[in-house]
């Protein structure tokens, strides 16, 4: 999709590397502000537990009574996997108060914060004496009511997609039932068990990230609406696009695969904090949702060749927002190289995930508030609540 960009054969975008430099000097100066010793963590759902500098989710864990490395990650994947599926965007208005300290939060952090509070109440398993922990039999059972309720959901408080969210849960509970074999290693099934499978195709306790994705592609895949299928296979966030020719059964398929992928970093650090290594995590690509995609649009790295499409609402599967999409992903490879340079560090000093971290996504953000009130992406998205 960049190389048909940069020779200017897309319908919808120009492509302008020379506005890279723009875009990563706002990287750098988002990546100084937040971290200044250029610590980054790895981008992942754990950073939006962190309330205040306080780590929510940390200070949970600790009461909990688990002392099992292995178990306590079991219970970290259980939440990973809940949190990351409520995790597509919530939309301009809805906001998640905080029960500790009253404070409002929108978008990831509150949807962060919202399940963090879910899982701790047990709201996710069916066992009353370990609430944190997520199992299939109370997933089977999530209701639109109960998950309005935990996400403080109302007619003054709306969410984008909150019945495609519970229908979600729902899957991912039938699925993980399904399945004992391999989500019941060691317990009933839960979605944690997929540290179980993991740690058994490890090598002596080392797996490479890219391991972890196609896992979480197969073996998590079905939970996800069927929009698109080869071979009988549902291929979740994949879309067609007509620039995209191949000869075989994949022409016009563009894989992305945001949330699988975001899940896929987030499952890093369980797997870490239970004593496995996990190699090539540059293995990965970058994620395609709006506020990497709007950090390319906003610094006019991309440009629509009709401006008037901006002001349009756009569905996520039509080829503008593919080719958006697809298009942001390839661009954050050549966004890293250009914030390694200006930082004198190479990729294994910053890989591409602390740089989304530190990074292009807080980038992103910054600078549509200030170009637009609601701090909303320069390119409006009609969603479901089940991609990003």
């Amino acid at each position: 999709m960049l190389e048909l960009g940069l020779e200017e054969r897309l319908p919808n975008f120009r492509v302008d590397l020379k506005q890279l430099d723009a875009a990563a000097e706002l990287v750098v100066a988002a990546m100084r502000a937040t971290y200044p010793t250029l610590a980054v963590p790895f981008h992942s759902r754990w950073r939006h537990f962190i309330v205040h500098g306080e780590n929510r989710y940390a200070t949970f864990r600790w009461t909990d009574g688990r002392t099992d490395r292995f178990a306590k990650a079991r219970a970290a994947f259980d939440l990973a996997i809940v949190s990351t599926i409520l995790d597509a965007g919530a939309g301009p208005q809805w906001r998640y108060r905080d029960p500790a300290t009253g404070d409002a939060f929108g978008r990831s952090e509150g949807l962060a914060l919202a399940s963090l509070t879910m899982f701790v109440q047990g709201q996710f398993s069916s066992d009353a004496s370990q609430p944190m922990r997520a199992d299939a039999a109370k997933l089977r059972e999530v209701t639109v009511e109960r998950l309005a309720e935990g996400l403080q959901v109302s007619d003054t408080n709306p969410i984008i997609g909150l019945h495609e969210r519970a229908a979600v849960l729902r899957a991912l509970g039938r699925h993980v039932g399904a399945n004992p074999s391999l989500f019941a290693h060691n317990d009933a099934p839960r979605p944690g068990g997929l540290f179980d499978h993991l740690v058994a195709l490890s090598d002596e306790e080392i797996i490479r990230a890219p391991v972890i994705l196609s896992e979480v592609l197969h073996h998590l895949g079905p939970i996800w609406p069927s929009r698109l299928a080869l071979g009988g296979i549902a291929l979740g966030d994949c879309w067609r696009h007509p620039a995209i020719t191949t000869t075989d059964a994949t022409n016009e398929l563009v894989p992305l695969h945001k949330l699988s992928q975001w899940l896929t970093y987030s499952l890093i650090e369980p797997l870490q904090d239970a004593g496995l290594t996990v190699t090539d995590i540059d293995g990965l690509t970058g994620l395609a949702e709006y506020r990497n995609g709007g950090l390319f649009v906003d610094t006019g790295v991309l440009a629509l060749r009709e401006e008037s499409l901006g002001a349009a609402e756009h569905d996520i599967g039509s080829p503008l927002v593919v080719e958006w999409r697809a298009l942001t992903v390839a661009l954050l490879d050549r966004l890293a190289g250009v914030v390694r340079a200006k930082l004198n560090v190479d990729c294994a000093e910053l890989p591409l995930a602390r740089i989304l971290e530190g990074g292009s996504w807080r980038a992103g953000r910054n600078i549509a508030r200030t170009r637009r009130r609601d701090g909303s992406p320069p390119i409006k998205v009609v969603s479901d609540g089940t991609v990003f």
